[in-house]
């Protein structure tokens, strides 16, 4: 999808596709699918249905995410629920219980599908682990079969679904009956599953088991968010902001990001990142800041997420670690190169996807100031251009050295983020920083973490491996939820000057860094 010529002409506008166009403005707020029994439940106070999902997956199965077997991701993703509510209970097993002689195995895996209120089957296509589900599907009201044998049947809210195969698509059909209003219910839940699944990674994963809680057995918090506010959210945007409506609507690159984040479905982050990041402009910056910033026209307010609760690394060089020395870390290899470091590898594909990532820390003019200076490369949706964009982060001291508060306007709209330096090698070959953040009137929250190095390159296997493991784990990461940042020969003239008056290291010696790594 290449970028409109700013001379391009502008199609009139009719107010239904207006309005279709506005309501994309917020990228995760979406008609949304609430089912009448899990309204009631909130309804109902305290008194809250359990949580217990079964994961049944097939044995020795490899997923798409950097080949880990499916049980592993599975029960990374059991772990990961856990952030949202302590109370979501997921067991995993693999089909292949039956074949043990264990008949206290094969007794506890039928006894938690029987008390379980979803069912989701992950690659499994043995005749004998069909037969199985399907003589015990009518003890759960919810099954969901994905990248599995086409003979097993799905079922939302206690409704049979027929699957029909496009691709991995398995959501694609529904029997037709005569409750229509639970039908078309199911049909929005379904296709949102499906297309949350075909992203193959642990958050969507995650995602795809909060729709159907949220759906069919108790409200879930965080998703709330998604639906849309109706009649009063366009009557806030239209009495406070009709000049910024209507200057964005006229312009065919704010309306092609508008158009763009139309085609995003709900809560797919990366699309609707890529959408605001590849056809920024000042009148979204302005369309925004007034409909969300300044007039909270969606009446939303997010919190930075608790979870993953991640320490900070204690000690460098064999010193305990100050805030003075912490600001050194972030600022790295600024001075000796003309960037602090780059961007290898990161876990939310959403912030960490864009190719050629620098990062430049630096102390400001002023006494006590802190900066952080994002450079990176945005590709349209259809890879016909690109373009260089930078983000500019106020950097404040956390209680404990090495946690910091970040904030930033993006795009009219102010992000809020805790940053932990995880682990820096002590030659600062690579270091692991973690993140959690929230655009709170927007109502979006995420988590992540960002692998760097002077070079951009991977650190050395055979050195660095088990430490770098070890730190990932206590991020609550693991190693093949990672993808590699594009650094390749496209990265040249990056726009990486500095302001005037900035200083950089107060205790970290660089120079002492660099004859290390070349003793490597």
């Amino acid at each position: 999808m290449a970028e409109m010529s700013h001379t391009a002409r502008v199609r009139p506008l009719c107010w239904k596709t207006a309005r279709r166009l506005l309501s994309a403005a917020v990228p995760l707020v979406v008609s949304w699918p609430v089912r009448v029994k899990a309204a009631a439940a909130a309804s109902l106070g305290p008194s809250v249905p359990p949580v217990r999902i079964v994961a049944l997956v097939g044995d020795g199965s490899v997923s798409p995410l950097n080949s880990a077997p499916w049980h592993d991701v599975m029960l990374h993703t059991a772990k990961k629920l856990k952030w949202v509510d302590e109370q979501y209970e997921m067991r995993v097993f693999s089909d292949n219980f039956y074949e043990s002689n264990n008949e206290t195995v094969a007794k506890r895996v039928t006894e938690e599908v029987r008390r379980s209120n979803v069912l989701i089957v992950v690659a499994v296509t043995s005749k004998e682990s069909v037969k199985w589900i399907q003589a015990h599907r009518h003890f759960v009201p919810n099954i969901i079969c994905l990248e599995s044998s086409v003979a097993l049947t799905n079922k939302l809210g206690g409704m049979v679904i027929e699957t029909e195969i496009k691709g991995n698509n398995i959501f694609t059909k529904l029997v037709p009956t005569s409750q229509w209003k639970k039908l078309h219910e199911s049909r929005e839940v379904a296709q949102t599953v499906s297309l949350a699944w075909e992203r193959h990674n642990c958050d969507d994963i995650r995602f795809c088991l909060l729709v159907i809680i949220n759906a069919y057995i108790t409200p879930v918090p965080t998703l709330k968010n998604l639906r849309a506010k109706g009649f009063s959210t366009f009557k806030c945007m239209l009495k406070n902001c009709g000049v910024q409506i209507l200057n964005c609507l006229s312009d065919p690159i704010c309306r092609k990001a508008l158009q763009c984040l139309s085609q995003c479905s709900p809560g797919d982050q990366v699309c609707n990142y890529t959408c605001i990041a590849s056809y920024e402009s000042p009148l979204l910056e302005e369309f925004s800041l007034c409909v969300l910033q300044k007039n909270n026209c969606l009446g939303l307010d997010v919190e930075i997420p608790e979870k993953p609760h991640v320490a900070p690394i204690s000690g460098f060089r064999g010193q305990r670690l100050c805030h003075e020395t912490a600001e050194d870390l972030l600022v790295g290899w600024l001075g000796k190169l003309d960037w602090s470091w780059r961007v290898v590898a990161g876990q939310n594909r959403a912030y960490d996807q864009f190719p050629c990532q620098y990062q430049l820390f630096y102390r400001g003019k002023q006494k006590g100031t802190f900066w952080c200076e994002a450079v990176f490369q945005v590709r349209t949706l259809d890879g016909s251009a690109t373009s260089w964009r930078r983000r500019k982060y106020n950097v404040r001291r956390g209680e404990v050295p090495g946690i910091f508060h970040f904030s930033i306007m993006d795009n009219g709209v102010v992000t809020d983020e805790m940053w932990t330096i995880v682990d820096v090698c002590e030659d600062l070959s690579w270091g692991l920083i973690h993140y959690r953040g929230a655009a709170r009137v927007a109502g979006q929250t995420y988590s992540g973490a960002v692998l760097v190095s002077p070079d951009g390159v991977y650190p050395d296997e055979k050195q660095h491996r088990e430490r770098l493991i070890a730190a990932l784990d206590r991020c609550c990461i693991k190693e093949w939820e990672l993808f590699m940042v594009d650094n390749n020969c496209s990265c040249q003239d990056p726009p990486l000057c500095l302001p005037e008056g900035c200083s950089l290291h107060y205790n970290v010696d660089v120079d002492h860094s660099r004859k290390q790594m070349s003793l490597l």
